[in-house]
């Protein structure tokens, strides 16, 4: 059974919090804009000193700022800002100006480690057979009791096993949200469709004739049908992980690039609405689990919060796992803190269909 660590929030009547002058927050000069001296928010729990009470931010994220609205601490992107709301100000963190970042609310076991000893980082050859048994325990945790949501490149479309192992756990109920981009959609819908990814065939990877035109034949059918959802009714199509997620009702978020042919149908076209969607899936996550995509996993590690105030009043951790065969990819994230961001270098593939069989074997 997994447990989740309890939140150890600030002693407030510590004499650094007592003596703490309020926090300054001042009026955005325009539209988009904010003032001079801003306060930059973090993943982290952060607290404000306002009316002589310490408030907490609760949805924070990173490069955004925070505005007092009706007595609470709301977190806004930059562009988002309207001119005159009230933005808090300051660069300390550490009570001297209103301001505390609590880095320590989740505190973790410690053992004693030498001055020098080898492989304290994480990378191919780490073992991770403990990460692997603890992600196990907290997926069926949060299958009944959080939000799972799984940000995803296109890997797992071209290998059959990978799709129907992804299939089978949104199928459970261990995927609540997907975000992607057309890629993703596009090769799983193709294998669906006709059988191959990028023109090879998704088990033998063998190129077929004509293979190259697969894709784009499957994009132009389901533009011509105008939805994910209509094109998987109307073309008979019983498989697949777009499949799955209609089937369950699950949602899924496709962010479009400059890159993309077509694109389907829900790409987002514009990026800030891309960023949006994604944020709204974001919000209520309670685990993250990125896999294979490096410029999405950065964002949505930008946009989640270490932690979340959840409906009771209550404050829990966040889970994000960045999952990838580059360990470039994975120390890109290091600097999130390892409360927050754990990493697994191995091939995605490999990775969820050791996820499936695991977690259905009971």
């Amino acid at each position: 059974m997994f447990n989740l660590r309890s939140y150890v929030a600030p002693d407030f009547t510590e004499e650094r919090f007592v003596r703490a002058p309020d926090a300054l927050f001042l009026p955005a000069p325009a539209d988009g804009v904010a003032p001079e001296g801003f306060h930059a928010m973090s993943i982290y729990p952060e607290y404000m000193k306002v009316g002589g009470q310490w408030l907490l931010a609760e949805e924070s994220r990173m490069d955004c700022v925070a505005v007092l609205e009706g007595g609470r601490i709301a977190v806004r992107e930059f562009r988002l800002l309207k001119q005159g709301e009230m933005v808090l100000v300051g660069r300390t963190e550490n009570c001297e100006e209103g301001i505390y970042l609590h880095a320590d609310g989740f505190p973790e076991s410690k053992t004693a480690q030498e001055a020098f000893s080898f492989r304290r980082s994480r990378s191919r050859e780490t073992a991770y057979s403990q990460d692997y048994t603890e992600l196990y325990d907290l997926l069926r945790h949060e299958r009944e009791h959080g939000r799972i949501v799984w940000v995803m490149g296109p890997a797992f479309a071209f290998d059959r096993d990978a799709r129907e192992a992804m299939s089978w756990l949104i199928e459970a109920g261990y995927v609540h949200a997907i975000l992607a981009g057309n890629a993703l959609a596009t090769h799983d819908l193709e294998g669906a469709y006709l059988g191959t990814a990028l023109g090879q065939d998704i088990y033998t990877h063998i190129s077929q004739p004509n293979g190259h035109y697969n894709h784009l034949e499957t994009i132009n059918r389901v533009r011509y049908h105008g939805s994910i959802s209509a094109f998987i009714r109307e073309e008979g199509i019983d498989n697949g992980i777009m499949y799955s997620c209609e089937k369950r009702g699950v949602p899924y978020v496709l962010g479009g690039s400059i890159r993309d042919d077509g694109p389907l149908p829900p790409v987002y076209a514009d990026v800030y609405a891309a960023q949006d969607a994604m944020r709204n899936q974001l919000r209520s996550a309670t685990t993250v689990i990125c896999m294979a995509t490096m410029l999405h996993t950065i964002a949505a590690g930008n946009m989640t919060p270490s932690y979340r105030v959840m409906a009771d009043g209550s404050i829990r951790q966040v889970y994000f796992y960045c999952v990838d065969v580059s360990e470039f990819a994975i120390n890109k994230l290091g600097d999130r803190g390892s409360l927050s961001a754990r990493g697994i270098v191995t091939n995605v593939q490999d990775f969820v269909v050791l996820l499936q069989k695991n977690l259905s074997a009971g």
